[in-house]
């Protein structure tokens, strides 16, 4: 009996051993043939320092209305190539990069609130709206840049012109778990969570990216576009700034607020959207008052590069119909 508990506590000691050193122990190799963002820049790109962040952004046209694009997760100022053009057509658009993503600055240690929260995500939108001079604007958010744009538009409804949800992440959350959040901000998992966000992003990035498509189909006969998505890794510390954002995450805590909104608003799904259901879309528009809901058939869940001819002519459409209801 007493050789049988030595061995039962012997495992326990040697798996806490692991469990609490192990981490430690896992070798880091560092991350090979990356560059500083700015090397990496198109020759269209463009450089702002935001609450002591180097932006990414791009810009076309001029005057008003003023469109801000806002991307989701994984994604960046690439996944708005389709529509930037005919959007300046008119008015000015605007896309950035958000911290975590794209060609933005990745800091990886900082002083006072967390630079890839949900809020510091929305201080820095209306930080680069200020730095811009731009006094309202349209704000289009897809996924999780629907999430930004709509806490966003609760915080600062004065900015907004108007809303435009794109497949939007707004009852799709992280897990809420109390021993979730703990644990991904533990020393251990501090420690090796990089390599968790390398795995992921090397061995799922395009599958997932494929999950955004109604037709992946598209993505084989375009190699450009994965290369688009994948050229974020080729920047510094895209690994560690990765999982600085997957710690920050929360719960956003949007969906009891959206009776709240008050300027015009439209909701906008791929209706073989497989990231966030078109149910939720469905429901979004229902909650968010006096909402407009377009499906976009044989479409997933980046409309604006998989059917942009039809995803331009909705929200022109709708900026129309909010111009003609003001004379």
């Amino acid at each position: 009996m007493k050789k049988g508990w030595k061995i039962t506590l012997i495992v326990l000691a040697s798996l806490l051993f692991l469990i609490l050193v192990g981490p430690f122990l896992v070798p880091i190799p560092p991350l090979e043939n990356t560059q500083p963002a700015q090397a990496l820049a198109d020759p269209d790109s463009m450089f702002i320092e935001i609450n002591n962040i180097n932006i990414h952004y791009k810009k076309m046209g001029s005057g008003e209305p003023v469109f801000i694009l806002l991307h989701g997760f994984g994604a960046s100022t690439f996944s708005w190539r389709e529509v930037m053009a005919p959007f300046s057509e008119i008015g000015t658009v605007i896309a950035y990069d958000r911290p975590a993503f794209g060609l933005t600055e990745r800091p990886l240690a900082w002083e006072g609130d967390n630079p890839y929260s949900q809020e510091s995500n929305t201080e820095l939108l209306l930080g680069l709206m200020n730095a811009l001079q731009i006094e309202k604007a349209i704000l289009v958010g897809n996924s999780a840049g629907g999430t930004l744009a709509t806490a966003f538009t609760l915080d600062h409804p004065e900015r907004v012109i108007a809303l435009v949800e794109v497949d939007a992440a707004i009852y799709q959350t992280s897990p809420d778990s109390k021993l979730f959040q703990w644990l991904i901000n533990t020393p251990q998992m501090d420690r090796i969570g990089p390599l968790f966000v390398r795995y992921f992003i090397q061995n799922r990035g395009e599958n997932f990216l494929e999950m955004a498509w109604s037709d992946p189909t598209i993505l084989k006969e375009n190699p450009e576009i994965t290369a688009g998505y994948q050229k974020a890794t080729q920047s510094e510390h895209w690994d560690q700034a990765l999982w600085a954002f997957t710690q920050a995450s929360q719960p956003p805590g949007l969906a009891e607020k959206l009776a709240q909104i008050q300027v015009p608003s439209l909701v906008i799904s791929g209706a073989d959207d497989r990231i966030v259901p078109l149910e939720n879309s469905i429901q979004l528009a229902e909650d968010i008052p006096g909402a407009e809901l377009e499906i976009l058939q044989n479409c997933g869940h980046l409309p604006q590069e998989e059917c942009p001819e039809a995803f331009i002519q909705i929200i022109k459409n709708f900026i129309n119909s909010q111009t003609q209801g003001e004379t």
